[in-house]
């Protein structure tokens, strides 16, 4: 059995699943900001629609 090619195997498999599971963590990381930047922006709007009804009573 050749080591150096079991090491050379364990070493890119590696690479793979790191780059994989950056690559999944960081589209859980952009949903949730989109989520939180949504819940922001219905908030703000609610803000101002609440304004715009006190100065037009």
């Amino acid at each position: 059995m050749n080591l150096n090619a079991v090491w050379k195997g364990v070493s890119i498999g590696a690479a793979i699943g790191s780059a994989a599971f950056m690559l999944v963590k960081s589209t859980e990381n952009k949903k949730k900001n989109i989520r939180r930047d949504a819940a922001k922006t219905i908030k703000s709007a609610k803000s101002l629609m609440d304004d715009i009804s006190s100065i037009v009573m």
